[in-house]
């Protein structure tokens, strides 16, 4: 089956998004190395690659890089090995002082690895084995741009000779870590784009809900919790409380970085409630004292998919409790500590085994070999 039979075919459909997050996004294949494994022994066969399972990939920074490789066929292992590589090339070579004004990492590192991986594939190119959402933001008009491979789309004839890796590189431009990156995007018009962290979408999963089922996407797939199944990964989080006097003290410089933090929790928290909302999920989190975990709420009471989120919580207690006893939680915060890639890599192979279960992969979504692409 080819890739536009496979995206416009009726059946359940199965989606994957996988949030931003720099180095921490090492956590995240953990996670996907763990459903990889279920998938395989599921269905008997050591070669499946999660392109062959699920039917549209999608990835914010860090994020999107994974998921390019899942889309063209690598196997959880290859995307493994290249993070540990890739982990000191982007973030060891920071640029001279006066060229940090505008960034603080040199960025040709990136861009010679993501050619490497991607060479000259563009967005309609017959290598992407299944769907592939790259959520960026489009700087200089200030919108959400999930740039996809749908032939369908109203824009994909503008779209589709843009670079995959240059698509990536835009999604991965997080703003004073990277500079913006700008390209053609169609009829001669160019457009700067950063990191679609900087969106609602840094955890893209209701975005790509969005894209799949809204009418002026292409997609249009069915809505239920035996047609759909959205599995979200994360990078991480933590408990962001600060005392009072912290609070109050705060100067200028650092109310710059404390707002940003702040939009990006509650994006995160207000992405995870509504998909819980509308799913009965047995992975669901409590959001607060006041709604818990909304295992009593389902808008319009019928669930409108089957919602997984798996993270990993970077606090020490949490640590301890999964045999990590010398590593501090603040010390594996930052996006850019490469030199934390392995041991949040154990981290998110540890969270797995514990949280990722076969049976939050109900049958109903079981593969059908005639689904695989040829």
């Amino acid at each position: 089956m080819n890739l536009q039979d496979r995206l416009q075919s009726n059946g359940p459909k199965r989606i994957l998004a996988l949030d931003g997050g720099g180095i921490r996004g090492a956590i995240t294949i953990g996670y996907l190395e763990k459903i990889q494994t279920i998938l395989r022994q599921r269905f008997d066969n050591p070669s499946l690659m999660l392109c062959d399972y699920f039917d549209l990939i999608g990835g914010t920074s860090t994020g999107s890089i994974i998921a390019g490789g899942l889309a063209i066929g690598m196997d959880v292992a290859e995307i493994k090995a290249l993070y540990l590589k890739l982990g000191d090339k982007i973030f060891g070579t920071k640029r001279g002082l006066f060229q940090r004004l505008s960034a603080k990492f040199k960025i040709k590192a990136l861009e010679v690895e993501l050619e490497k991986i991607f060479k000259d594939m563009t967005l309609e190119s017959d290598q992407i084995k299944t769907g592939l959402c790259i959520v960026t933001k489009r700087a200089d008009t200030g919108s959400t741009w999930p740039l996809i491979n749908h032939p369908g789309g109203k824009y994909f004839k503008y779209n589709k000779d843009i670079l995959l890796r240059k698509a990536i590189r835009a999604s991965t431009a997080a703003p004073t870590y990277f500079q913006p990156e700008a390209f053609d995007v169609g009829g001669g018009q160019i457009g700067a784009f950063v990191d679609g962290g900087v969106s609602m979408h840094n955890n893209p999963a209701l975005q790509l809900f969005l894209l799949a089922t809204l009418k002026g996407f292409p997609f249009h797939w069915d809505t239920g919790d035996e047609k759909m199944l959205l599995t979200s990964i994360g990078t991480g989080f933590w408990d962001n409380r600060k005392t009072v006097e912290e609070v109050t003290d705060n100067k200028l410089w650092d109310w710059a970085s404390d707002v940003i933090s702040m939009l990006m929790d509650d994006s995160k928290v207000m992405n995870q409630l509504l998909l819980q909302y509308l799913s009965k999920s047995p992975t669901a989190a409590h959001i607060d004292g006041e709604i818990g975990d909304l295992g009593e709420d389902v808008l319009h009471g019928k669930p409108a998919l089957h919602y997984l989120r798996y993270d990993s919580l970077l606090q020490d207690d949490h640590l301890k409790e999964i045999g990590l006893t010398n590593i501090k939680a603040i010390d594996l915060r930052e996006m850019s500590a490469s030199e934390n890639c392995a041991v949040l890599m154990e981290i998110g192979e540890k969270c797995a085994e514990k949280e990722v279960l076969e049976d939050h992969f109900p049958s109903v979504f079981d593969l059908k070999t005639e689904k695989l692409i040829s």
